[in-house]
């Protein structure tokens, strides 16, 4: 008897940048999927009026539908209007600046079990990384071939029946939606970060200014995304340490200005010993492949940028050029 293929349905939230997805979907046409008899769908939900490329051109190896998301809605709701218009069997979803390797398919698809739901491929860092790139790798790669808590949203693989029982994407929430998300799915069984397969973030933060200015949008949800839902012990520390470390920093200036020498002390050594601990982390991760310079220019601008963002996220909705 034939067999009868499978079919993966990647589906692509969009926003802005033309020529990171260009290069997203040029990866999935070269994915070597035909030793597992697996036909490709892409899905891009796009907040773009209209894509400037031609997408046909990219079609030869699978079907790409296309779909126009209104601009007020989050990247969840792109996320799960993708999904109603997916027909596959095996979902995987993308952010719109990732470069997968070639196996990536074959590699990942033998992971998924009746125990493991939900699995991801870790990050490398392109060629001529920058330190900052580098340094974003060494943390999304701190635990690697194991189960986790959560996975980052740019390149998760399950099946459709994982998605429908979770509950699919919360849309009431601008940022940290893989978070919750991926944690829903880990109600039903294991979520597996795998070194078998990786991929390329495209669009990396690769200057400091710039990537603190994406931590304020990303630290948005930060308080919103914990109603509803269990917070992981890994969780924890994510939450407390940028406003401890931020208005240790803040009070202890102010306390000194104003004379208060005691209290001044007391919230510099519980900024900095914030600081010492992540900086001690990440070097024992990175080293030597970052100095520590690098890594304390690191923290020194994320737990700010991620302190001033959770407050802003109790006002409006921040944007940037590529999400909303």
């Amino acid at each position: 008897m034939q067999r009868t293929a499978q079919r993966c349905s990647f589906i692509i939230p969009h926003l802005g940048r033309e020529n990171m997805l260009i290069d997203t979907l040029s990866s999935i046409s070269l994915l070597d999927n035909t030793a597992i008899d697996i036909d490709i769908e892409v899905i891009i939900v796009t907040k773009n009026q209209a894509l400037h490329f031609d997408v046909a051109a990219l079609s030869n190896n699978m079907t790409i539908h296309i779909v126009y998301a209104p601009q007020q809605v989050t990247i969840s709701a792109q996320r799960n209007l993708g999904f109603a218009k997916a027909s596959g069997n095996l979902i995987a979803f993308l952010d719109a600046d990732i470069s997968l390797a070639s196996n990536w398919l074959t590699a990942l698809r033998p992971l998924l079990t009746a125990q493991t739901k939900l699995v991801s491929a870790v990050q490398v860092a392109s060629e001529h990384a920058s330190p900052l790139e580098i340094l974003r790798t060494e943390l999304s790669n701190a635990n690697v071939d194991c189960h986790v808590e959560f996975l980052p949203g740019r390149n998760l693989l399950m099946t459709r029946d994982t998605f429908i029982t979770s509950g699919g994407f919360p849309e009431h929430l601008v940022t940290c939606e893989d978070y919750v998300f991926t944690q829903k799915v880990g109600e039903q069984g294991k979520l597996f970060y795998s070194t078998a397969s990786d991929y390329v973030h495209l669009g990396e933060d690769k200057e400091f200014i710039e990537m603190a200015k994406k931590e304020v949008w990303r630290g948005q949800s930060n308080l919103a995304s914990l109603k509803g839902r269990d917070i992981g012990l890994a969780e924890y520390p994510s939450f407390i340490a940028p406003p401890v470390f931020s208005f240790g920093l803040l009070f202890g200036l102010l306390f000194f200005v104003l004379g208060h020498s005691v209290l001044a002390l007391l919230c510099m050594v519980a900024s900095i010993g914030v600081l010492s601990l992540y900086v001690l982390r990440l070097v024992k991760l990175a080293s030597p492949a970052l100095s520590t310079v690098t890594i304390i220019k690191f923290y020194g601008l994320y737990f700010p940028a991620r302190t001033w963002g959770t407050i802003l996220g109790l006002i409006k909705p921040i944007r940037t050029s590529s999400h909303s």
